[in-house]
């Protein structure tokens, strides 16, 4: 090189050359020693006539190629899988969440079935009739159960309603009725059958117990078996009606008297408040109505 350059300034092929005639040098300084030492013959350097510009064009010919950049054809393939993979990633994660609400919704449709809310139980074999139903006394054949109030076919479910099982006694149910306008003063019996209304007033089934909300149906003849219930059409609103238990007494006021059909057993269907309903055979001596008494609960002692 025609000018001494500082290291700093040289090019990195610069560099390269000047550590090549470096070891070159050194190489042949052990070479001239061996040979004045007798342990080497004369030989070519494989480095003789090799110059800076030599070296670099035989280093550019001995180079690879540089790579080329990828064709537009090439952009356009990657580009094109790129795009896939893009919408398979989307695609997923759609499938993803459109599962989990899937889930969701049947996680809300098991604790909807699960968590059923309490219903009220309801006797499987409702009233076809009213009960108290009879004939007169002076009817021919004397006083008797009623069946031609009840449809011919529905005869055996009557029967059937009169053989169910009584409720197990407890402190909460009725034992006594008393009215103070009507003087009456009388036992409280389960059931409501032939037979019970024999021994006195009678609750029908499965209706409340005094004081509970709820309708509790209390029922007996007006013209037979002591005509507990024969002046029930003079009551009028504001009467009281106490119905006793064995551990208190409840008092109930008049609300409503109504005279319907022995079929319209819907007046022994629960209400929302606590409520007992007095229901007899009406009118006196004929008995082919009922007459109802609706009172609510006042207060209790």
């Amino acid at each position: 090189m025609s000018k001494q350059k500082a290291s700093q300034e040289l090019s990195i092929e610069e560099l390269r050359w000047l550590l090549v005639e470096k070891r070159r040098a050194a190489r042949q300084a052990r070479l001239d020693r061996y040979r004045r030492s007798g342990r080497v013959v004369t030989l070519a350097s494989d480095l003789d006539g090799l110059s800076l510009e030599n070296w670099r064009s035989e280093a550019l010919e001995e180079a690879p190629e540089a790579p080329r950049g990828p064709s537009i054809g090439k952009r356009v393939f990657d580009g094109f899988l790129l795009l896939i993979e893009i919408s398979a990633v989307v695609g997923f994660v759609y499938i993803l969440f459109s599962g989990l609400n899937v889930l969701r919704e049947l996680n809300r449709e098991v604790v909807a079935v699960i968590e059923q809310p309490t219903l009220t139980p309801t006797p499987l074999i409702a009233a076809v009739v009213l009960p108290s139903g009879h004939t007169p006394p002076d009817s021919p054949g004397g006083t008797r159960f009623n069946e031609n109030e009840i449809p011919e076919h529905l005869r055996p479910l009557v029967q059937s309603l009169f053989n169910a099982p009584l409720p197990t006694p407890s402190p909460a149910q009725a034992i006594r009725l008393q009215i103070p306008t009507l003087n009456v003063d009388a036992p409280i019996v389960q059931g409501d059958g032939w037979e019970q209304l024999k021994k006195g007033v009678g609750q029908h089934p499965s209706t409340a117990n005094p004081g509970e909300r709820g309708n509790l149906v209390l029922s007996a003849h007006n013209d037979i078996f002591g005509e507990i219930f024969r002046d029930l059409d003079r009551l009028n609103p504001g009467d009281l009606v106490i119905i006793h238990t064995n551990q208190r007494s409840y008092t109930y006021i008049v609300v409503d008297t109504k005279i319907v059909e022995p079929t319209a057993v819907e007046v022994m269907d629960p209400t929302p408040q606590a409520t007992t309903t007095l229901i007899s055979c009406y009118p006196y001596l004929k008995d082919n109505k009922r007459i109802v008494v609706i009172a609510r609960l006042q207060t209790s002692n």
